[in-house]
């Protein structure tokens, strides 16, 4: 069995600022949650399956895109805010239509093999740092509102990934992601 799920990525000068902005925090204040993922937002919690039923997925989500791409917005994800939480640093988002798509990928991917249901995200976010000591928050936060301008123009892509985790050390802060499938939208 490997871990699957499915994000919606970022690219383009918000992007740039974000990986920027988490090397920076990684360099002066030390790693937290946040670095061991790339800049995204997660649709689906992850799960399991077997690696013969990627192909199920992959067909399954262009479906759903497919089925989707007339009801894309523009821009297909907005950017509601940049948040400060005692325990969470991020950007709120808003894609309405992107989550009705992520409910159809649900109800058509049909593998035999996984054994447990599809978790749907509710809250569509991008987090910036989390499970990051309580002193270090003001100093991420100040970091985040120098580096990082919300309205900064930005592109998305839906990406497919199976997460490998190194298995000589139980930490995931060290997992190594394989892309199976990308879709602008």
């Amino acid at each position: 069995m490997t871990d699957l799920i499915i994000y919606a990525c970022p690219f383009g000068p918000l992007a740039r600022q974000i990986e920027a902005y988490l090397e920076k925090s990684q360099q002066t204040i030390g790693r937290n949650a946040a670095h061991a993922y790339m800049p995204h937002c997660t649709l689906t919690g992850f799960f399991s399956d077997e690696k013969s039923a990627i192909p199920i997925y992959l067909s399954a989500l262009e479906k759903a895109l497919h089925k989707h791409t007339q009801h894309i917005s523009n821009p297909p994800i907005t950017i509601e805010e940049i948040l400060f939480r005692e325990k969470w640093h991020g950007l709120a988002l808003k894609a309405n239509w992107l989550q009705q798509m992520v409910a159809d990928f649900a109800h058509q991917a049909h593998s035999p093999t996984r054994t447990e249901s599809l978790r749907l995200k509710d809250w569509i976010h991008l987090s910036l740092a989390y499970d990051f000591k309580l002193e270090d928050g003001e100093m991420l936060e100040q970091l985040a509102k120098e580096m990082i301008a919300p309205s900064a123009e930005v592109a998305w892509e839906i990406r497919f990934y199976e997460r490998e985790q190194n298995r000589s050390t139980p930490e995931p802060l060290h997992n190594r992601w394989l892309c199976h499938g990308s879709w602008p939208i």
